[in-house]
């Protein structure tokens, strides 16, 4: 499991660690983990120009320390020092390793590697001017940020005014939000975690990895039939969307549980294309939604007079009220008509956003995205990381519901059957997409091997 804390949880484990340590070791710590980072992207350090753009706090100190240690690998190291004060002995350090602080970064030889120092995990969202002018006479230089990219909302992942663009982030003894929710996520680059030993609390954000999703995907017992496994229906389709059906249906049938169910005006397509798939009948959890348009609402009053968990999806989602649905999966603009707000805000506080829902609709709320959120009441979070940008393709959504609704049947709670489905779902859409393009129905036909690779 990767987990996100916040920076009071991380502050607080720092203090009780540093306790117990000599002065200054966690930071010669954190210096050493960046320093290997920037030697791993340079591909050795010998020559090379570095160019530490240090702030005030903390991670100024790091990005010195660090510079230091690159000096002593034949780098030829300068500093650009941005802020009222600095971290004195790592300047001190610097100074007497060798290094060069520099006035007029325009001036200087163009870097191989920009290390972001400036705004630590405590700082404000966006960047005063001296950063943004230093920063821009190194625009196409890549960029390793210390902790987290300068300028970003640390808690919340939102992004407000100018900020760093790294390539990689070098974080320090645990992830930290940003690094997890979008849209600073973006921002964060391939992201690096040093272990400093902290004793941390539970984390307000997670996300899962292979094999917390192996641990929780249902595989059948050697007495298990397809009842036993679980049946899922979907209500999905319409007269003028069929193919929603015959997506979501794709998902359900993708080996996860025992029977799919389907009821709904895309009844002969979806046998033609699924025979395996049954009419009407007992369900230990129903999809409503996807494709629905006027047929979406006697789609879903018809799932929840079952009285089994419900999965409300796309055209389904004008329709559900507080306390009806298990699992809302809605992409942005569904979100903002379900909060009366508008789309553009939902995109810039994800989480905000993702978290009020879950709590005004008392369910599990899953926020599409290229780092999709799910949300329980309380706020509990889970991010996925699988998938890439190929999958913002039309009818993966549909498909994505389906695969949720089976895992819901076939035993997982809400908050689970969400997350893993969301998983497998970004995982099936990377294998299938290889280096290029994909529809949705090449996401439905790679999940058993997906399933089959956790193994």
């Amino acid at each position: 499991m990767r987990r996100a804390h916040t920076v009071a949880q991380v502050r607080d484990a720092e203090a009780v660690l540093m306790r117990s340590l000599p002065e200054g070791a966690l930071m010669q710590r954190a210096a050493s983990g960046l320093a290997h980072a920037v030697l791993d992207l340079l591909d050795g350090g010998y020559g090379r120009r570095v160019l530490l753009l240090v702030g005030s706090g903390d991670n100024g100190g790091d990005a010195l320390y660090a510079g230091c240690a690159l000096l002593r690998r034949g780098s030829q190291v300068a500093a650009v020092l941005l802020g009222g004060s600095h971290h004195e002995e790592g300047l001190a350090a610097f100074r007497a390793a060798g290094g060069r602080v520099v006035v007029d970064v325009a001036g200087e030889p163009r870097p191989d590697v920009v290390v972001d120092g400036i705004v630590g995990i405590g700082g404000h969202p966006g960047l005063r001017p001296p950063a943004v002018a230093a920063l821009a006479a190194v625009a196409g230089v890549p960029v390793v940020a210390v902790d987290v990219p300068s300028g970003v909302d640390v808690d919340t992942g939102e992004l407000d005014g100018p900020h760093v663009v790294a390539d990689v982030t070098v974080t320090f003894g645990t992830h930290k939000v940003a690094h997890l929710v979008g849209p600073a996520a973006g921002a964060c680059g391939a992201v690096h975690l040093v272990d400093l030993g902290l004793d941390l609390p539970e984390a307000p954000v997670e996300a899962l990895q292979a094999a917390d999703v192996a641990a929780l995907v249902p595989r059948p017992r050697p007495e298990d039939h397809k009842y036993s496994r679980g049946v899922v229906g979907v209500r999905a389709g319409s007269e003028t969307y069929p193919g929603a059906a015959l997506l979501s249906v794709a998902g359900a049938a993708s080996g996860l549980v025992g029977m799919v169910r389907y009821v709904g005006s895309a009844a002969d397509q979806v046998r033609a294309a699924h025979p395996e798939v049954v009419g009407d009948g007992r369900v230990q959890a129903w999809v409503v939604g996807p494709g629905g348009g006027d047929e979406a609402a006697d789609q879903l009053a018809a799932a929840l007079a079952t009285g089994v968990p419900v999965l409300v999806d796309a055209d389904g989602l004008a329709h559900v009220r507080p306390g009806q649905a298990a699992v809302l999966t809605p992409h942005a603009g569904e979100l903002a008509r379900m909060l009366g707000t508008e789309r553009d805000a939902v995109e810039a506080r994800r989480l905000e956003h993702a978290r009020r829902a879950a709590e005004e609709y008392d369910a599990v709320l899953l926020l599409k995205g290229r780092h999709t959120l799910v949300v329980a009441p309380g706020g509990r979070t889970r991010v996925t990381t699988t998938g890439l940008p190929w999958l913002a393709t039309a009818g993966a959504g549909d498909v994505l519901s389906g695969v949720i609704g089976a895992l819901l049947a076939a035993g997982l709670d809400p908050w689970d059957a969400a997350s893993v489905g969301s998983w497998l779902h970004g995982a099936a859409a990377t294998l299938a997409a290889g280096d290029g393009p994909l529809v949705a129905s090449d996401v439905a036909a790679t999940l058993p091997a997906v399933v089959r690779s956790l193994r």
